[in-house]
């Protein structure tokens, strides 16, 4: 079962849905209004305030320095083609002050400001990449000048501007906190003005660069590196993106499960800090620590100090959220600090890494997949998160193409190794007697079709229906995933147990048909047969006793189980009735003519078939009943309260001698949480939600939205088994979905936190944005198609 979650958060816990909210510029923070006219920045521009060149300036990198295509519909409207949403976002906050931008030909962009229009020749695109954190534009002005306009992470504008070019520098700073305490995702704009000559003569180098044929793309680094520099500062953007439905009550449950979650993002710190908030990963009863270093002897004391004062804590009680930026994550993934950092990590409840990049990601991943030895899962949605996919054990990508994993895997192994045990074993035993010359008791057929034909469908059913309890319990109560995340289902004492119990059961299957078969007479008339006859005799007790055993330990009885069961069974004699009589007709299986009259036709078949496979289980079915009246675990429990149609806070009235601690404790939540909603569910659904969360999870601000799932519970059931006809588990349903196409049914709902953030931009493309732009001619007229 899935132990950690590491997770991407633009597009994976937000919806990578933009939009330009506010910004900072020249010391001033202005927002969009309804209309230009309405805004204090356009009546700034108007006014000539003292800031007004600068407002200009910002509005015209915001409107020109991207890789947008625009596209005029009929109407008169501007539709913006972006390779990211916050490319358009900007576009489109430039659009909202007037700065409109419309035109662009391979040569050059024309903007609408404020009525007036305005060419800039586009001479050189340097593109974004994770590595740069940036992307630039060198344009020539309407008045003939050179200038460099360049956005990007703050953290790189402002170890680039020059001493003259920081006159805002600690005003945007403080602004750029406050919109990152917002949780909205920002970004510094400079530009700079570069004499003719100088562009001139890096323009030879930039040339040189993007022909080589070695190292290419660190020599366009290089390249751009000289150029990027001596900025002038002109403001800060701020970008919403709001989370996806249902981000909190899933993070919720999965807390509550015991699944640890990892953010890793290319965020802010304080962007990232409160995305966590607002995704309630982390709870403000949680101790944050802290990690920004900037060299490797600081990081080092930094994790050995924290290290020092939580390690008389355990991962499950330490209640500890650790955020790291990618500066320090660099230091901390070194060799010699690996083996602290990961110790560090594992004690804390949340893990947040920010300004990570896509290499670093994966460095993570694989560290805690190869430390812990536990099932990883990986969810991201854009190129950028294909190595830390990779690395999990579990990749699931937002994009559609999502892993298929098979909640109850574990159970189809191991069904599926018993069954062998218990046919395959049984040669070795008639070895004893046939002087282990090598002769097989079974014919060969019977053998090739026994994983193939007669026995393939229980296990098959058990992987796709078999669960305790209702997927509306499981929600409501995430703490039952508990026994499955750790291994009480299937570990090395579980594996064998179960080789113990197919080598007892072939014993059974052999010697109990082999006495019947001693006086090798088993019929009325004293006719006798071959050892072919006592092979077929026990193949069938094998495939009876094999079927019983599976609907033994199943669960979850549905109508396709039950074909499961007992079609194979049924699927067994008819295969016998036929091919006893292929021959002569087909040219094989000569030795099997006429098996069916001699196997049905004796008295002793019939005995067997009652007394073998009862006795063979007999002991299975002993230590069933002993283990589920006095070892009753807890999702045991919960599934005999759904067959009684009982209210499940019963179960825990009492501890049990497995896990007793663990359920008298989730019994006093339950029965706590049931006593409180009963009077404050309809009249306050907020209260509700959050006295629920903090019963069940222990952490204020922490819960699920499942307070109508136990009305779910208890139905679809009759007598001593959970019938669920038409209640699949997570596999089938996933299995369903492949195969047949559902109507595509959305219900927007309102978040209790309205915000959510993230940022994305495209790098890597088979194609450069910088070849793709100038391949466009929004002058000429779209072509029609047919």
């Amino acid at each position: 079962m899935v132990k950690y979650i590491f997770s991407d958060k633009t597009g994976t816990l937000t919806q990578n849905v933009m939009e330009f909210k506010k910004c900072s510029i020249a010391g001033y923070v202005y927002t969009t209004e309804r209309t230009p006219e309405e805004s204090q920045l356009v009546q700034n521009i108007l006014s000539r305030h003292q800031t007004a060149a600068v407002i200009e300036e910002f509005l015209v990198l915001l409107s020109v320095c991207h890789t947008v295509i625009p596209e005029r519909k009929e109407d008169g409207t501007i539709i913006y083609h972006a390779a990211s949403p916050d490319e358009r976002a900007l576009v489109e906050g430039a659009q909202r002050f007037g700065y409109i931008f419309d035109t662009r030909t391979p040569e050059y962009v024309e903007i609408n400001a404020l009525g007036e229009r305005k060419r800039y020749e586009v001479l050189n695109v340097l593109e974004f990449t994770s590595t740069r954190k940036r992307m630039s534009l060198i344009v020539r002005t309407p008045d003939n000048k050179i200038k460099l306009f360049c956005k990007g992470a703050d953290t790189v504008i402002y170890e680039r501007l020059a001493p003259q070019g920081q006159n805002f520098r600690d005003q945007t700073l403080r602004h750029l906190e406050e919109f990152a305490s917002d949780g909205l995702r920002t970004l510094c704009l400079a530009v700079a003005d570069i004499r003719p000559d100088v562009y001139q003569e890096w323009r030879q180098t930039f040339h040189k660069a993007s022909v080589a044929l070695q190292n290419r793309e660190s020599k366009l680094e290089d390249a751009a590196n000289l150029i990027e520099n001596n900025l002038r500062l002109l403001g800060a953007t701020a970008i919403e993106d709001r989370l996806q439905d249902g981000v909190p009550e899933t993070i919720a449950a999965l807390l509550d499960a015991g699944i640890y979650i990892w953010v890793l993002t290319g965020d802010k710190q304080e962007t990232a800090i409160n995305i966590g908030y607002s995704c309630r990963l982390i709870s403000h009863s949680m101790d944050i620590i802290i990690l920004n270093e900037e060299s490797l002897d600081a990081t080092r004391e930094v994790i050995h100090r924290h290290y020092g004062e939580f390690k008389t804590s355990t991962a499950k009680d330490a209640n500890v959220a650790l955020v790291i930026d990618g500066t320090t994550l660099k230091y901390a993934l070194s060799c010699d600090l690996r083996n602290d950092f990961q110790d560090l990590c594992i004690l804390c409840r949340v893990v947040i890494c920010c300004r990570v990049s896509p290499m670093q990601k994966a460095e993570v991943v694989e560290m805690v997949t190869q430390s812990t030895k536990a099932v990883t899962l990986a969810i991201g949605d854009g190129a950028n998160d294909v190595a830390m996919i990779q690395k999990a054990n579990v990749g699931i990508g937002i994009s559609g193409v999502e892993g298929l994993q098979a909640a109850c895997a574990s159970d189809y192994s191991i069904a599926h190794f018993y069954k062998n045990v218990c046919l395959y074993v049984i040669e070795l035993w008639f070895a004893l007697y046939s002087g282990w010359s090598g002769q097989i008791l079974f014919e060969r057929w019977t053998i090739g079709l026994y994983n193939v034909l007669f026995t393939a469908m229980p296990p098959f059913a058990m992987g796709l229906f078999e669960k305790f309890c209702t997927a509306e319990t499981m929600l409501r109560y995430p703490l039952l995933y508990k026994t499955s995340q750790n291994a009480k289902l299937f570990n090395v004492k579980v594996f064998w147990i179960w080789i113990f119990n197919a080598l007892l059961h072939s014993v059974f299957l052999f010697w109990l048909p082999l006495a019947a078969y001693t006086s090798e007479v088993i019929w009325g008339d004293g006719k006798t047969s071959d050892y072919l006859m006592m092979g077929n005799l026990v193949y069938t007790y094998v495939i009876v006793t094999v079927c019983l055993k599976a609907g033994l330990i199943t669960n979850s009885w549905t109508w396709l189980t039950h074909l499961a069961i007992w079609g194979s069974i049924v699927l067994w004699f008819g295969f016998l009735l036929i091919y006893s009589h292929v021959w002569p007709t087909f040219k094989f299986a000569s030795n099997f003519r006429g098996m069916d009259i001699q196997l049905l036709s004796t008295p002793v078949f019939y005995f067997g078939l009652m007394l073998v496979p009862i006795t063979t289980l007999l002991v299975d079915v002993i230590c069933k009943l002993v283990h589920n009246t006095v070892f009753k675990t807890l999702t045991e429990a919960v599934r005999e309260t759904e067959i009684r149609r009982s209210d499940i806070s019963e179960v825990m009235n009492e501890p049990r001698s497995s896990d007793s601690g663990f359920g008298y404790a989730l019994g006093k939540l339950i029965r706590s949480s049931h006593a409180l909603l009963s009077q404050d569910q309809r009249t306050n659904p907020e209260s509700r939600s959050s006295v629920e969360s903090n019963l069940r999870g222990g952490e204020p601000g922490a819960g699920g939205g499942h307070g109508a799932a136990a009305a779910a519970l208890g139905s679809d059931r009759s007598g001593g088994e959970v019938h669920c006809p038409l209640q699949f588990t997570e596999t089938a349903r996933l299995l369903r979905n492949v195969f047949t196409r559902r109507a595509n049914t959305r219900v927007e709902t309102e978040l209790e936190l309205s915000h959510g953030y993230a940022f994305s931009q495209e790098e890597g493309g088979a194609v450069p944005q910088s070849i793709i732009i100038r391949a466009y001619d929004t002058n000429l007229p779209k072509p029609e198609g047919n």
